[in-house]
């Protein structure tokens, strides 16, 4: 593991090489440089470098309130309108868990443990090639390669059960609202899933400018977790609403695993996992089995120890792999839980009930 050369903890595996010319260990001194600005460390680094992650450092400060103080004024706002109106109650327990592991979040990120930096730097020194994002014309090409990257990301951290058990995390609210864009998983340094977007790395795209690009992916989903944003017309062929995301976020058999995209839902259009929002099937979100308990550290290891117990009892290595990158909720029985199998019982009883 990476570790900052200056301190050997400030969390400096977020940043990487900032230009060709610039060794991993300058862009660690720096960005240690940023995270620590109270403490006093003697090291060259170039002054622009120092800006841009000071600034980074205090943007996403801000970011972070921005989204905290929003999510609580639409908490607020819901128990008002749901008051007397015959809704089920706004349930401020699901702002709670969303907070605690905002926070849980944040105290894991100052741990220097993560699978990213030892991936985009191996990736990074053995690159085809250096792409200085320089117009909007290749801007615009790399953005929609990231787009493509989340999607597969995505799609993955639904069908293959060791990227769910964290990515489950994120579909425990039993409610949608602003405050479930933030509960993410404590343990999403730890999976690797930074694989997925190595490739634009690989092609010459700087790690730090594929960063950026994700977080502006994953800041833009913030508004999409509401119940309240109507359709939006034209712009639901082209974009990531609110709809297809309540839709994403929806345990009815016929809304499971659709919708993977970031920004654009142009990728599930192309690749068969576009589902749209009906009427005549309004969403009940959550997951398949509920997650009931308001106890933290049930809803951020649940899945872990789920797959666990799994691995442990399977009765042959092949079984306990297939535990790991099967689908959440297969079963070597043949009598699981995935979305397949759901759907399959579902139809087998409209066609008895016929």
């Amino acid at each position: 593991m990476l570790l900052c050369p200056v301190c050997n903890g400030c969390g400096a595996d977020a940043f990487y090489k900032a230009t060709a010319r610039m060794t991993y260990r300058d862009i660690l001194r720096a960005w240690c440089f940023a995270r620590c600005a109270s403490k006093v460390h003697f090291i060259t680094v170039p002054p622009i470098l120092t800006v841009i992650m000071l600034t980074t450092g205090k943007l996403a400060y801000y970011v972070t309130i921005f989204i905290v103080v929003a999510s609580l004024i639409e908490a607020a706002w819901l128990t008002f309108r749901k008051r007397g109106s015959g809704e089920t109650a706004f349930d401020w327990a699901e702002v709670w868990l969303s907070l605690a592991d905002l926070a849980g979040r944040k105290l894991f990120a100052l741990l220097p443990v993560s699978l990213a930096a030892p991936i985009f730097h191996f990736v990074w020194e053995h690159r085809l090639f250096t792409i200085p994002i320089d117009n909007l014309t290749l801007g615009f090409f790399v953005f929609i390669g990231q787009e493509f990257c989340y999607y597969g990301y995505h799609r993955a951290s639904h069908r293959m059960r060791f990227f769910w058990a964290t990515h489950a995390v994120h579909h425990s609210p039993n409610q949608l609202a602003l405050s479930s864009a933030y509960r993410l998983g404590w343990t999403g340094k730890l999976t690797g899933s930074a694989m997925f977007f190595a490739p634009l790395v690989w092609l010459g795209v700087r790690p730090e400018v594929v960063l950026s690009i994700l977080s502006f992916n994953l800041l833009y989903q913030f508004w999409l977790h509401n119940t309240w944003i109507p359709k939006l017309g034209w712009l639901e062929y082209v974009f990531n609403t609110p709809s297809a995301h309540r839709v994403h976020h929806a345990s009815n058999v016929d809304y499971l695993d659709a919708n993977y995209g970031g920004v654009l839902i142009v990728f599930d259009r192309l690749f068969g996992t576009y589902v749209a929002e009906r009427a005549d099937e309004p969403c009940r979100y959550g997951l398949v089995t509920p997650t009931r308990s308001r106890n933290p550290l049930v809803v951020e290891f649940g899945h872990w120890l789920s797959l666990a117990r799994d691995i442990a009892a399977a009765p042959s290595v092949w079984t306990a792999v297939r535990h790991v990158i099967l689908p959440p909720g297969w079963s070597a029985h043949g009598k699981g839980e995935t979305t397949e199998e759901l759907r399959k019982r579902s139809l087998a009883a409209v066609r008895t009930d016929a």
